[in-house]
């Protein structure tokens, strides 16, 4: 591997140990602010690894990302979103 491939996994690994010490920002926040989500990141994880030829499913993407099963981390920790955060949300889609 390559030093820049080992540094770019490093910046990744170090992105899901952010997103999981900061499990009270939402994924509706993440995506008003910038656009993309922890969901997002799992879509990506799995690309890239049926891109290598690796079978991961979404599912096991999201446990990836989400350093748990995705129905244990929403019980626990997502709340319901505002208004104002649903709005912000429907406002910035694409049509």
């Amino acid at each position: 591997m390559s030093d820049r491939n080992e540094i770019e996994a490093a910046v990744f690994r170090r992105l899901l140990q952010h997103l999981d010490e900061r499990k009270d920002v939402q994924n509706i926040e993440l995506m008003n602010l910038a656009g993309f989500c922890r969901n997002c990141l799992s879509k990506w994880y799995m690309a890239a690894a049926q891109e290598h030829g690796m079978a991961v499913d979404y599912d096991e993407a999201r446990e990836r990302v989400y350093g748990m099963p995705y129905d244990e981390w929403k019980a626990r920790y997502q709340t319901e979103a505002t208004p104002e955060q649903k709005a912000a949300f429907e406002a910035a889609r694409p049509d």
